[in-house]
């Protein structure tokens, strides 16, 4: 994935190539960078290059070091938006609507063109989603963060780096919602058919298909919380 250095400024060029590998989609929010030793042998740098550029991509918002220094990939959204977001959710709770809103006109446009270009490893990861959510459904575990998987991965089968992103942003919101809304064995199963039919209309690579889908999922996501609200 990574180049060797050969200009003299190594840290700028180390930096060019995160953020353009960030920019392309090949390292999306949340995926956690290769140890610092072998990311000095791949890159082909002293560990203080390395580092120097670490450090400027964490200060420019690109990445961020978390869980005993380990270093991932941060939505380059998140911090403009995720706070504000949870703040004006908890101020109104009747903005939750205008966020199902927002998701409908995303993730409609997001399915369709995830149908237009999937691939098999996009196909594999929300497989793999799929069967974790019937796992779970079938223990009775709860499985918001499947749910909230399912929907990032959609975005990221868009391979579109910006629809990516933004989804990663709203992450947390979408795991809250459904932990709160979906509780009971027959809203789950219900919740767990809408994902189905959505996987395998993207599967099929039926755009308008899984447009139509992920619209019919919403609008059931709507009428719970209104549901839950009265």
């Amino acid at each position: 994935m990574f180049k060797s250095i050969k200009r003299q400024r190594v840290s700028d060029e180390i930096v060019d190539q995160v953020r353009n590998l960030i920019s392309e989609g090949k390292l999306k929010p949340g995926d956690r960078l290769p140890p610092e030793r072998e990311l000095i042998k791949e890159f082909g740098v002293s560990r203080p290059s390395l580092r120097e550029a670490l450090n400027s991509l964490v200060a420019q918002g690109f990445l961020e070091v978390k869980q005993g220094n380990r270093t991932f990939v941060k939505s380059i959204t998140s911090e403009k938006l995720q706070d504000p977001f949870s703040l004006l959710l908890k101020a109104d709770t009747q903005k939750i609507f205008d966020l199902i809103e927002v998701r409908k006109a995303m993730e409609t446009w997001g399915a369709f063109h995830a149908a237009q270009r999937v691939t098999e490893e996009d196909i594999e990861r929300l497989e793999e989603i799929i069967g974790e959510m019937k796992g779970a459904l079938d223990e009775g575990r709860s499985w918001e963060k499947q749910d909230a998987d399912f929907h990032l991965a959609m975005a990221q089968a868009t391979h579109n780096t910006i629809q990516t992103h933004m989804m990663f942003t709203i992450y947390d919101l979408l795991r809250e919602s459904v932990a709160r809304v979906f509780r009971d064995q027959r809203k789950t199963k219900k919740l767990f058919q809408q994902h189905y039919q959505i996987f395998n209309a993207i599967k099929n690579r039926s755009p308008d298909k899984a447009r139509e889908k992920v619209l019919e999922h919403l609008n059931y996501v709507e009428s719970e919380v209104k549901a839950f609200r009265d």
